[in-house]
């Protein structure tokens, strides 16, 4: 009987090595994002910024001072808080939708691959996450503390960006570039205060819809 081929064996060898390490990549990652969600993320962000922009406008808002009517023209630096906190409560709806909506088509994209919703992966993915977003909602809270609202956007979009850069490690890469352009649109928009609703809707809406868009098309789309 001939002996087998050494090259074969090697070749045997790494497809074998290959499928081991895919596996375990796997394993470590949650592959099951679901690109709608990012789109109906960023849908719920263009909307929620477009009602809190004609309400401030409504409030005599400027385009120069979009933030003038949540301050107490009496009292400079000083909040006015049952304004503010009609806003907080605006973003926390809106959260929670964006969040609704993820976990409805993600939970479907799972179903659909035959993963499971709720593994090791997707245990570090959140707490990875968890760290930068609670870092950021102390300091978005300590701007509003110290009468800067102007800050609290561009905040947001900064911590946003850094969580999705520190979970990306463990799920699909494009959440990587994702976070970068998130955390460069918040870092220019600390330069550009007064235009903060406009780069949270660039932000959390349009980089949202477009990351959707090209995960759907690449992913999920048959």
């Amino acid at each position: 009987m001939a002996n087998q081929d050494p090259r074969t064996e090697d070749a045997t060898a790494l497809d074998e090595l290959g499928a081991i390490r895919a596996i375990m990549d796997r394993s470590q990652r949650f592959l099951s994002l679901s690109g709608l969600s990012g789109i109906a993320a960023g849908a719920v962000a263009i909307v929620t910024a477009f009602v809190a922009d004609h309400w401030l406008e409504s409030l005599g808002a400027s385009r120069m001072d979009q933030y003038a009517p949540l301050l107490d023209p009496s009292y400079p630096g000083k909040l006015v808080w049952d304004r503010v906190a009609a806003l907080i409560l605006l973003g926390v709806v809106a959260a929670a939708l964006a969040i609704a909506s993820a976990w409805w088509f993600t939970r479907r994209n799972v179903r659909r691959k035959g993963h499971r919703m709720w593994d090791a992966a997707v245990r570090r993915m959140f707490v990875h996450m968890a760290v930068p977003l609670a870092a950021g909602g102390i300091f978005c809270l300590a701007l509003l503390v110290h009468g800067l609202p102007a800050f609290v956007a561009p905040a947001t979009l900064v911590f946003y960006g850094l969580a999705l850069i520190n979970a990306s490690k463990f799920t699909l890469d494009e959440v990587r570039w994702l976070g970068l352009s998130e955390l460069v649109v918040g870092l220019f928009a600390v330069f550009v205060p007064g235009h903060g609703l406009l780069c949270w809707s660039l932000g959390f809406g349009v980089l949202h819809i477009g990351y959707g868009t090209y995960m759907y098309l690449r992913y999920e789309r048959r």
